[in-house]
């Protein structure tokens, strides 16, 4: 899913983020996009600890840090086509778009936008100091999605999913998904029970990556602001193979089988890789924010068409 070359962004939606000092720590960030926090992922599935990525000791956090570059060059849909930190930016406002429309519509409740920032190395955040290696994570506790875009190029090469800008602009759209989780009170289900097939993390991971669907549902349709033209162009068959491929390349299936050359689903924290595809699909097939509702599904290979 390319940009319309048109669409006008605004640079400041995005924020640059320096490596800074240590986080306030104490929480867990939840991510990620295409089984953000791959790291993490891994300590948690192998039974590591988790506060030896993100910090959990006390301290101040710094976000107003700023890094060696700007986002002062993103102001169109065509540089969103050639620069990655730019695509993240024009997702963001085109997420926007359509939460601003659909989730007061469909739930009642008023979106509020989420912050977002790019980093480099290493970023202070309210749920503690992350690194480059924890990979794209939403952090509820400054109600912020942070990506250090080079992950991307890892979750091709690392991780086989496909290059194409919808794999990435997924990514990005399952971080707001937990936002949408935030807002609407479902987002600390996933700490409450946070391993196993069917445990309250793995079903906000896929709720995640379903909210992910609906955005895509409309993405091509719901207008930019004082515009009459969509951010994004037309969705095609090979758009949606790209989510997909990102959907499905760190599914916990597939990252415990190359970890440890066995599948223990007790270990799960996000779900399969057909569980994540299955459910991104439900949200673009129906654009409907009640489909999402995996904490009552029975059964999560199933997700309603």
């Amino acid at each position: 899913m390319t940009f319309n070359d048109g669409a006008r962004l605004d640079p400041g939606r995005v924020s640059v983020r320096g490596s800074g000092g240590r986080g306030r720590g104490g929480k867990i960030a939840l991510g990620g996009g295409a089984g953000g926090l791959i790291v993490l992922v891994l300590v948690l599935l192998l039974g590591g600890d988790p506060s030896s990525l993100l910090g959990s000791e006390g301290g101040e956090s710094a976000p107003g840090e700023t890094g060696t570059h700007t986002l002062e060059h993103c102001v169109t849909g065509a540089v969103a086509n050639t620069d990655v930190d730019c695509r993240v930016l024009g997702t963001a406002q085109s997420l926007d778009s359509v939460w601003t429309d659909e989730l007061s519509e469909q739930t009642g409740t008023a979106y509020a936008a989420p912050e977002v920032a790019v980093f480099n190395n290493a970023v202070s955040t309210g749920c503690g100091e992350a690194t480059s290696a924890v990979g794209p994570f939403y952090c509820p506790a400054d109600q912020t999605a942070y990506f250090d875009t080079a992950f991307f190029a890892e979750l091709v090469r690392r991780f086989g999913a496909n290059a194409g800008p919808l794999a990435q602009e997924y990514v990005v759209a399952h971080e707001f998904g937990h936002h949408i989780q935030n807002q609407l009170g479902d987002i600390r289900r996933a700490q409450a029970d946070p391993r196993g097939a069917t445990s309250g993390a793995v079903r906000t991971e896929l709720q995640a990556d379903c909210y992910a669907g609906v955005w895509a549902h409309y993405a091509d349709k719901t207008p930019a602001p004082d515009s009459s033209q969509p951010f994004l162009k037309p969705l095609t068959d090979a758009d949606v193979a790209d989510a997909l491929s990102a959907a499905s390349a760190v599914g916990d299936d597939r990252i415990q089988r190359a970890a440890t050359g066995r599948v223990n689903p007790e270990g799960w924290t996000h779900g399969s890789s057909e569980q994540r595809q299955r459910w991104f699909m439900a949200g673009y097939r129906t654009g409907e924010v009640r489909t999402c509702d995996t904490y009552s599904a029975r059964n999560l290979d199933n997700p309603p068409a």
